[in-house]
């Protein structure tokens, strides 16, 4: 199955924002004097997670999109089960280990959903507004 441009599209933009949230985290790191390189290994792992996460959601609605109703809630329900299990792993490897910082770990799981909320603010103009632009 190919994978739709839309995945494509809102993965890297989950990504980007997952980013710049992250460097702010850094930043505030930084700032209280508190940041060292478990920090920066704590946020990639999870930022990694988070944004893998949301692209395996993507691909899994793609998926279930094509299968009838009671097959595609199944596949969802399993996907989702899968990538929380996933997610699970990724915060208790980085609560044990001494090489990650547990909060880098766990705040950046959460830039998903903020990434998401914020999207409405950002999401850019639509194909009506960027012809009107062009045409002043």
């Amino acid at each position: 199955m190919k994978m739709d441009k839309t995945i494509k599209r809102e993965t890297g933009y989950i990504a980007s924002a997952t980013l710049i949230l992250s460097v702010l985290m850094q930043a505030v790191f930084l700032i209280i004097g508190k940041w060292n390189c478990t920090v920066l290994f704590g946020n990639v792992l999870s930022y990694l997670a988070a944004v893998g996460n949301f692209f395996f959601m993507g691909l899994g609605v793609q998926k279930a999109v094509t299968l009838a109703e009671a097959d595609a809630k199944k596949m969802m329900k399993l996907s989702q089960s899968l990538r929380t299990l996933a997610l699970f792993v990724v915060v208790v490897i980085g609560v044990v280990l001494d090489c990650f910082n547990t909060l880098a770990v766990i705040i950046p799981l959460f830039f998903p959903r903020i990434a998401i909320t914020l999207r409405p603010m950002f999401k850019g103009l639509d194909e009506k507004d960027k012809k009107d632009v062009v045409e002043k």
